[in-house]
């Protein structure tokens, strides 16, 4: 540690540890995944609702028919800067349109998923995250 002649933490020294103090908790609470089974992947084909374009994650809202029976499903996703490398934009997806997703459905079994990947009705495949870009 950086000491002043004093034998005292430096000013510089201070402000790195509280930076470490500040941040380290949030880089690790951010991100968790434990709510979805990934172990079973689930696929729904519905009608975009909205897409909110937002962080630390983008969200479809998606109207799901199951035998006559209509249900909303909340699609979490990467955030927009990630999305973006993937090469996704604001306007890849719109209200009225119908894609199919597939991901990790939630474990508490409400119409919640994290996103896998999304394929249009043109039958394109969007991943979600960059170990589903096909190699």
């Amino acid at each position: 540690m950086m000491r002043s002649r004093r034998g005292r933490p430096s000013g510089l020294a201070g402000v790195i540890i509280a930076a470490l103090l500040v941040y380290a908790p949030m880089a690790t609470a951010h991100h968790s995944v434990l709510a979805y089974d990934g172990s079973t992947p689930t696929t729904i084909t519905g009608t975009v609702v909205k897409v909110l374009w937002q962080n630390p994650h983008a969200y479809i809202d998606l109207d799901v028919t199951v035998d006559g029976t209509r249900a909303r499903w909340i699609v979490e996703n990467e955030g927009p800067v990630a999305l973006e490398r993937l090469g996704w934009t604001k306007q890849t997806l719109r209200s009225g349109e119908t894609v199919t997703i597939t991901g990790a459905r939630a474990r508490d079994g409400s119409t919640r998923m994290r996103c896998a990947s999304v394929t249009l009705a043109n039958a394109r495949r969007l991943p979600c995250f960059a170990s589903e870009v096909p190699r």
